[in-house]
């Protein structure tokens, strides 16, 4: 079943995004080579608890950090640990807060250093194709326009979709339904409505689309070891169109 939000509680929602979106520059801000992914994540659940809020993703089904921190080939939910960035790298941030009993959401990639030409593109695509997604989420359209706007613009440079992971809605609960692939026929899945709180959330690969997880439970890699990138927002549908609330102005 899918949860409609009121006008107060997307406005909500949106004072706990604006916490993840202060937390996401402030450790976008801080990488750089030489810093562990540990002390990334230590600060983040820091900031989180200053702004008033929660680490969403820490005892998340057993998931012992605060944010995700995915390096080069990995895809999602790498855990922070000692290692170490090193110029060149890119780092996928995923994290999200609870405040006032709602849920928020994010995902940013970065590059460590200066970074190549190729990397660089992975980067400016993923990120591109979240946002024709989220231009894609009208009221009165359809689910599945969200995931065909992602992965027509990602396809179309080149690079493959991962099918594993896909994005969600969101509430008093961190996954709520719908389910939000990054594929699909546009025209298909259920109609878009004003109250609908979505986490739209591309993962891009630079090769093949399929993903293997490590045996510590948790990180997702690509099969073939090339880089994958990963970009997220929370977003409302309101009448006037798609709004994000996981940006800072």
């Amino acid at each position: 079943m899918i949860l409609l939000k009121t006008t107060q509680e997307i406005e909500i929602m949106k004072e706990c995004n604006h916490i993840v979106a202060e937390v996401r520059e402030a450790i976008r801000a801080m990488i750089e080579p030489g810093v562990t992914t540990l002390e990334l994540d230590t600060e983040a659940e820091e900031l989180i608890e200053k702004g008033g809020g929660k680490p969403a993703f820490k005892g998340y089904r057993g998931y012992p950090r605060t944010i995700c921190t995915s390096v080069n080939e990995e895809v999602v939910h790498g855990i922070p640990a000692k290692r170490k960035l090193k110029e060149g790298d890119v780092i996928g941030i995923d994290f999200g807060v609870i405040y006032k009993g709602y849920y928020g959401d994010s995902a940013v990639t970065v590059p460590v250093g200066k970074t190549s030409a190729e990397a660089n593109r992975l980067l400016k695509v993923t990120e591109e194709s979240l946002y024709k997604g989220i231009q894609a989420a009208q009221p009165g359209g359809h689910l599945h326009d969200i995931g065909a706007a992602v992965q027509e613009h990602a396809e179309e440079a080149g690079y493959s979709v991962v099918r594993e992971f896909v994005g969600h809605g969101i509430g008093k609960s961190l996954h709520e339904e719908p389910q939000i692939p990054n594929f699909g026929s546009r025209g298909t899945g259920v109609k878009l409505t004003p109250g609908m709180v979505l986490a739209i959330e591309p993962m891009i690969n630079q090769g093949r689309p399929e993903v293997r997880i490590l045996e510590d439970g948790w990180t997702a890699v690509t099969v073939d070891g090339k880089l994958s990138a990963h970009f997220e927002h929370s977003i409302a549908i309101t009448e006037k169109g798609p709004v994000i609330l996981s940006q800072l102005n």
